[in-house]
């Protein structure tokens, strides 16, 4: 019976891959970008969009967050069971805040950078120096995103007791 049932689910996740993948009318399979065309910023979804404009850590920090580094945002939810005091909140406060504005601030150049190189793409007006100096530009502002919430959660090393932060990974399910 259990055989019977490995087949049958095999067979029908075949089946579905194979619906999937099926070709065209023309015989041409379609791209999984297909429909991403009619995006404003074609290379970013809009949970990307928003993502950016609100200045969300999009995993930037994981480098961080996942090696003992708590972020200030999931202190903040946790300041009750982590026993902050008034001046540590503050501290992580302020720290949360410049991380918030930078990100939204440079979050809304690379939207803005991404609409620019798309829109050279769209008009059919990009060459090789554009294209160089627009990405080399967009790299440099998620590079800076990148680096504004990994600091953040350096700053909090400074911030939070020893103690904190391993009631901090234990709370985020990092450690036992």
């Amino acid at each position: 019976m259990q055989k019977r049932k490995i087949f049958v689910t095999a067979t029908a996740l075949f089946l579905l891959a194979a619906c999937n993948h099926a070709p065209s009318e023309e015989g041409h399979s379609h791209s999984p970008y297909s429909g991403q065309e009619k995006r404003i910023v074609k290379a970013l979804s809009g949970s990307d969009v928003t993502s950016y404009l609100n200045g969300e850590g999009m995993g930037l920090a994981k480098a961080a967050e996942l090696n003992g580094y708590p972020g200030p945002k999931h202190i903040l939810e946790n300041e009750s069971a982590l026993g902050l005091s008034s001046e540590q909140k503050a501290d992580v406060q302020k720290s949360f805040g410049k991380m918030k504005d930078n990100a939204v601030d440079l979050g809304k150049q690379i939207v803005e950078k991404e609409k620019e190189l798309d829109s050279l793409f769209s008009h059919n007006k990009i060459d090789n120096s554009m294209l160089q100096e627009k990405t080399q530009t967009i790299a440099q502002l998620q590079g800076d995103l990148r680096k504004t919430h990994l600091q953040a959660h350096l700053e909090m090393m400074t911030i939070l007791s020893p103690v904190q932060i391993e009631k901090y990974n234990r709370l985020r399910g990092y450690k036992n």
